[in-house]
């Protein structure tokens, strides 16, 4: 073992989950590299370190550092030099020199006890005295506070979070009511709260753990798209968390319901129960749809004239439910469109626009991801914009609990449109079209158009279903498949798929193939060959182009295992290659990855074949794939290319932000559209072989599908009609509303 003393020189790398550092230490001329966990620790500050010293191959000498103690300054050259690191905000180089020359050895007592004292020296207020003691002794305070948060456990960075939030209320809630930091702080969850106050030796059956359990279990549930849970599947899954008897949770139900943390709510004789914010969010929602609800008053023979006029300028042809849609569309405050592939959604939206048009209506077009943005852009010939986007989207993102996320858009600051018109509605949830509808004034239209039978989505709510089933607004159902679409297998097959016939699997077809193979490596070696030699050729598109979708993460067919082969297939390692690993997974120049959560502030930027930027933006979503372009060791940055040649820029800390994505799962192919898609058939858990899961996948090609594997099983997948069932009272606020007097 070695010791050695000195100032921390410069902090090389932190990670503030943990606490791993690695930083640079001086004393006397001598520098020493340390690695290791530290506390909390800023540059600047005196240590003494105990560690074994190591040599790096790359790095050269280390000290892995097995403890260290903070030193306070003992001479008058240490407190000037620590003063003057910027670990004090207000206090440069040159002012700590003068502070340190007037008191000389006294100064950390002055600044402790008789801080007044510091006005003294010229350049100092009182108010910046008062600021200097404060911050001494905060950062005192603060490291205090990190060791005892890390002896339960607490991240540095989660420490850091619970510190800002309470100061030195933190450890009488670290030992009374650990429970009270799941509500109050993002990223603390009640597993998290339940370990510390397991810690903390708060027993099984306290009151603040039941009560923060029953909000776990109900804000669990979300991520399962319920937005509330029947009383008898809370109180089990709640007793099954908490490991206490259902009547220990059933009596504190009202009393949280008092406390609004809860409503319940009497239907049919079962109870159900929502966390309060998700109850007044659907209500919220069910009376900004009723109030938008309004009825024009253009005669439907005027409509039906000039619409013959549009028709025969811009050579379209519709059906009698589409002209009905345009009626709707221009005497409705909300309509909504739904209908499968093939049965003219598009057509309708172009024809709805151009009636918009003469009316020199300002249209605003969105979608929920930016695939399906582009899609609708390319389909329509407007700019259409994610709904984010839409609805100007701002700060710091969060989680629903989160207020420093929010929409520049809304009841105050209302978009500037007559008519707002968004695509793939199915996979609005409930928090996105609370934020719509308080961006759109009573009088601007809403038309929202959507292919109800499609997957629900991946967030809570069953929005679009909800709606519809109500019948409190105006429907059109498309349902005419057009000659064109008629003559694809992709569209004749799909719909198929959703009225449950037998598909013909056999029959020879230029746009729907099924490959018959049995095992799981022969699925494997055909969908590889299909990508890299095939397909690109057949449908004209680059092989990173044309996606493989399976129902499943985990298996012999999911998307783990798969990335992994077809890496090595379509990306193989190579000298000329860059790689990094994260998290188990190896990302490399050339991989096709996908973004996995929404980052709304990471900056991206188009460059010139100068590599000069000309476009710059922020905003990079769930579903979004790119292609690793460059990685850069020594900066530690990884740079991703997007759609329309958005680079972005990854720290590797951000790498947990991506997944390889040469394979998805059909989930994430939602609302995006590819030249061609390849879908392994193997069997799998039955809840995810569903038929809405196969219909969505087939849907998602444009020129041709390619299914591998077994015929019965995908067979199965059509018969299934099991839907997760999701709790979402969303129709029944919008009934009561329109019973209300």
């Amino acid at each position: 073992m070695a010791t050695v003393c000195g100032f921390v020189e410069k902090i090389k790398y932190r990670n503030e989950d943990n606490g791993y550092t690695v930083l640079s230490l001086s004393e006397d001329g001598e520098e020493y590299t340390l690695v290791g966990n530290f506390h909390y620790i800023s540059e600047g500050e005196r240590i003494e370190a105990v560690g074994i010293l190591t040599e790096h191959p790359v790095y050269g000498e280390q000290m892995s550092v097995e403890s260290y103690e903070i030193k306070a300054p003992e001479d008058t050259a240490a407190m000037e030099r620590y003063l003057g690191s910027g670990a004090i905000k207000g206090v440069g180089a040159a002012l700590a020199a003068r502070i340190v020359r007037r008191f000389k050895a006294d100064t950390f007592r002055i600044m402790e006890e008789e801080p007044e004292r510091l006005s003294e020296v010229k350049g100092v207020s009182e108010k910046l005295a008062m600021s200097i003691s404060n911050q001494v002794e905060q950062k005192k305070e603060m490291r205090q506070a990190m060791m005892f948060l890390q002896e339960y456990g607490i991240s540095m960075n989660l420490a850091v979070k619970i510190y800002q939030e309470y100061g030195p209320r933190l450890y009488s809630i670290v030992k009374e009511n650990p429970y009270q930091m799941a509500d109050d702080i993002s990223g603390v969850g009640f597993k998290m709260a339940d370990e510390i106050a397991r810690k903390a030796g708060i027993f099984t059956d306290s009151d603040f753990r039941i009560k923060c359990g029953v909000l776990y279990t109900l804000l669990q549930a979300t991520s399962n798209g319920h937005t509330y849970l029947p009383e008898e599947e809370l109180l089990s899954s709640a007793s099954e968390l908490l490991k206490v008897e259902q009547a220990s949770i059933e009596k504190h139900l009202m009393d949280m319901q008092l406390d609004k943390r809860l409503v319940i709510r009497e239907t049919d004789e079962k109870r159900t129960v929502y966390a309060s914010q998700y109850y007044y969010m659907e209500l919220n929602v069910a009376k900004m749809l009723h109030d938008l609800n309004i009825r024009g008053t253009m005669p439907e023979d005027e409509i039906r004239t000039r619409l013959i006029k549009i028709q025969e300028k811009e050579q379209i042809e519709l059906d009698e439910k589409q002209v009905m849609a345009v009626v709707e569309a221009v005497n409705s405050g909300l309509l909504i469109i739904t209908g499968g592939p093939g049965t003219g959604k598009t057509t309708t939206i172009n024809t709805i626009i151009r009636f918009f048009e003469s009316e020199e209506m300002e249209i605003l077009l969105a979608a929920p991801t930016g695939r399906a943005a582009k899609r609708m852009t390319e389909a329509t010939g407007y700019e259409a914009r994610t709904i984010h986007r839409l609805l100007e989207l701002s700060g710091v993102p969060g989680d629903e609990r989160s207020v420093s996320m929010h929409f520049e858009r809304n009841e105050e600051n209302p978009l500037d449109a007559d008519a707002v018109i968004i695509d793939e509605t199915s996979m609005v949830d409930i928090h996105l079209m609370q934020s719509l509808l308080k961006a759109i004034n009573p009088g601007t239209r809403l038309i929202l158009v959507g292919d109800v039978d499609q997957l629900p989505s991946v967030g809570p709510g069953n929005v679009l279903r909800d709606l519809i089933e109500s019948q409190s607004f105006n429907v059109v159902m498309l349902t005419k498949i057009f000659r064109q679409a008629n003559q694809s297998d992709i569209v004749v097959n799909a719909h198929m798929i959703n009225r449950g016939e037998t598909v013909p699997l056999g029959k020879k077809s230029n746009d729907f193939l099924f490959i018959k193979r049995e095992e799981p490596n022969t699925i494997i070696n055909a969908m590889i060959t299909l990508v890299q030699s095939k397909l690109p050729s057949y449908v004209q598109a680059d092989p990173f182009d044309i996606q493989i979708m399976t129902p499943m993460r985990k298996g012999a067919m999911g998307v783990e295992r798969l990335n992994t082969i077809l890496q090595e297939y379509l990306n193989p390692p190579s000298e000329a290659k860059q790689e990094r690993e994260s998290a188990g997974v190896i990302y490399r120049t050339g991989d096709k990855v996908m973004q996995i959560k929404n980052n709304y502030n990471m900056e991206w930027e188009v460059r010139n074949k100068y590599g000069i930027p000309v476009e710059k933006g922020t905003g990079i979503y769930n579903g979004d794939i790119g292609i690793i372009r460059e990685m850069n060791s020594f900066a530690e940055l990884v740079t991703v290319e997007f759609d329309e040649g958005r680079l972005v820029e990854y720290s590797y800390k951000q790498l947990e932000e991506l997944e390889l994505a040469y394979a998805i799962t059909i989930h994430k192919s939602q609302g995006s559209e590819y030249p061609a898609v390849v879908i392994p058939v193997f069997p799998g858990p039955r809840m995810l072989m569903t038929r809405n899961l196969i219909y969505t996948a087939v849907t998602r090609a444009k020129t041709c599908v390619c299914l591998v594997g077994l015929p019965g099983t995908f067979q199965d997948m059509v018969n299934n009609e099991m839907e997760q069932r999701r709790y979402s009272g969303l129709k029944d606020r919008i009934c009561e509303i329109y019973k209300l007097p």
